[in-house]
């Protein structure tokens, strides 16, 4: 397996990850460890414990702040995302990337009021929904597609959000898995190690089982808008593109209708 490498141009990112528990730390952590090198990955450790209306930001904001151009905000609790506009302002960020993993910890009506109170201080911001649709143009997946023109997130998502994955195929088995684009938290990576001498035919539901095991923390609540869980949502995204990697590769199967018979 194998991860692309930077083209020649690329502007330096200088990224803020602020966690609140183990799924934010883990997308830092996978971010820090496989960032290309022009960038630099800074980590905040916000508290955990954050009432749901917060009265005053600077009893929860201890310490100094890193300086970075980008702010991904990793919380577990609407209390914490209620910070990121004061995070933001103390890190001078350009650009705040706010993935919704988890509907309760960042609702709908809590991210149109940051839209509003980031754009009040000079501040782009983006939502992707769940962290694994975000593309270098789009985010989510229908039938709520939308696009974003942010040049900062667009660098980010160059290497991390959608998964992208380059499959090579001989006598019908995976023989190498080079990912151009992994998932934040590092499940794409993962699956593609476990995709190697995999049947090309059984590649699809291979992926789903790795991605279950990995194991996604996106929500299995149902989603309003999706009319499904946050984690079925990354896990088709992640079988779909294997889908496509493999797709010259697998017969196609074609259904015949009962008591069809074939014409000599």
């Amino acid at each position: 397996m194998a991860l692309s490498t930077p083209a020649e141009g690329h502007r330096p990112l200088v990224v803020l990850a602020v966690t609140q528990g183990l799924w934010g730390e883990r997308i830092a952590e996978n971010i820090q460890r496989h960032a290309p090198p022009h960038w630099k990955v800074h980590t905040w450790s916000a508290p955990r414990a954050i009432p749901p209306v917060v009265d005053d930001p600077e009893e929860y904001i201890n310490g100094p702040i890193p300086g970075a151009d980008l702010l991904v905000a990793l919380g577990d609790t609407p209390g914490l995302a209620q910070l990121i506009p004061d995070i933001a302002r103390l890190c001078g960020c350009a650009s705040v990337l706010a993935p919704v993993d988890r509907s309760e910890a960042l609702p709908q009506g809590l991210v149109e009021q940051l839209r509003g109170w980031l754009e009040a201080i000079g501040v782009r911001s983006v939502f992707p929904r769940p962290l694994c649709t975000l593309g270098e143009e789009t985010i989510n997946r229908w039938p709520i597609v939308e696009r974003y023109d942010d040049p900062l997130v667009r660098e980010f998502a160059r290497w991390f959000g959608q998964p992208k994955l380059a499959l090579t195929v001989e006598d019908k088995v995976v023989t190498r898995v080079d990912v151009v684009r992994d998932s934040a938290c590092g499940c794409a990576r993962f699956v593609a190690e476990g995709l190697t001498g995999v049947r090309a035919e059984e590649a699809v539901e291979s992926a789903g089982m790795l991605h279950h095991h990995f194991p996604c923390l996106a929500s299995m609540n149902i989603d309003a808008d999706y009319r499904d869980t946050l984690m079925h949502v990354s896990g088709n995204c992640l079988k779909e593109e294997v889908a496509q990697a493999v797709a010259a590769h697998v017969p196609t199967q074609y259904l015949r209708p009962a008591g069809h018979v074939d014409e000599t």
